[in-house]
C-alpha cells in the first residue's frame, strides 16, 4: 500500500489543479444556494469521477483477461498512458488551463449535480492523470473491496481541497466571495505553469516505469 501512495500522491497533486471545477463552485457560491448548490455540484463530479475510475478499471481488467496477462498489459497500459502524457504536455503549455463556461438560468442542487458530472470531462488534461491512478490501482494486486476503497480514497483525497468554497460560504457568507476569486485566478495561473511540467514528469515517471518492468520484471519501486 505505502508503493502505491507514492505513485499516486504525484498524480493526486497534479489532478488537484483544476481550475475549471474551482470556477464553476464559485460560480455556484453565488447562487441563491450557494452551500448546497456547490456542494451538489462537488458531488456529482465526485460520483462521475468514481464511477469513470471503475469503468476505466473494469476496461483494463476486459482487455488483460484477453490477452492472458494482466501484470503485463497493467503495465502496457500505464506506459502508453505516459507516452501520452508527455506528448501532451507542450501543447498544455502554449493553450493553458482551459476556461469555465457558466451555465445559464437559475442553478438548483440537481443542476448543480448534474453540472458536476459535466465538469468532470472537460479538459483532457484533468481526466488522463486519473486513468493512470487506475492503473496503478490495478498494478497493485489487490483485492476488489481494495481496490475500490483505493479508488474512493483517493476521489475523496481529490474533493477535499474544494470543499473550501461551500465551507467559506458557510462560514462568512458574501465576504468570502473575493477571496475565492483570489484562489481561483491563482489557481488557474498555478495550472498554467505547472500542468505541463507535472504532465511531462509523471508521464516520464510512467514510461520509465514500464520500461523497467519489461527490462528487469519489475518497476522501479519495490519493498
Amino acid at each position: 500500500m505505502l508503493e502505491l501512495t507514492l505513485r499516486v500522491l504525484p498524480v493526486l497533486i497534479l489532478d488537484v489543479l483544476n481550475p475549471v471545477l474551482f470556477a464553476m463552485l464559485v460560480f455556484a457560491a453565488g447562487s441563491a444556494r450557494p452551500v448546497g448548490n456547490s456542494i451538489a455540484m462537488l458531488g456529482g463530479h465526485t460520483l462521475m469521477y468514481f464511477g469513470a475510475g471503475i469503468a476505466a478499471a473494469y476496461g483494463f481488467d476486459q482487455v488483460a483477461d484477453r490477452l492472458a496477462s494482466p501484470q503485463r498489459i497493467d503495465f502496457v497500459i500505464s506506459g502508453l498512458i505516459g507516452v501520452v502524457l508527455v506528448v501532451m504536455a507542450p501543447p498544455a503549455k502554449k493553450k493553458g488551463a482551459p476556461a469555465a463556461a457558466e451555465p445559464e438560468g437559475e442553478l438548483t442542487p440537481m443542476k448543480s449535480l448534474g453540472i458536476g458530472a459535466i465538469v468532470n470531462f472537460i479538459g483532457i488534461p484533468f481526466a488522463v492523470p486519473y486513468f493512470a491512478v487506475v492503473g496503478q490501482i490495478l498494478k497493485a494486486d489487490l483485492s476488489t473491496a481494495q481496490s475500490l476503497a483505493a479508488l474512493a480514497v483517493y476521489n475523496a483525497l481529490y474533493a477535499l481541497p474544494f470543499l473550501v468554497v461551500p465551507v467559506s460560504v458557510a462560514l462568512s457568507g458574501d465576504a468570502a466571495k473575493p477571496l475565492l476569486e483570489k484562489i481561483n485566478e491563482r489557481l488557474t495561473r498555478a495550472a498554467d505553469i505547472a500542468m505541463p511540467w507535472m504532465l511531462a514528469l509523471v508521464g516520464a515517471a510512467l514510461v520509465a516505469d514500464s520500461v523497467a518492468y519489461f527490462y528487469r520484471g519489475s518497476g522501479l519501486i519495490e519493498f
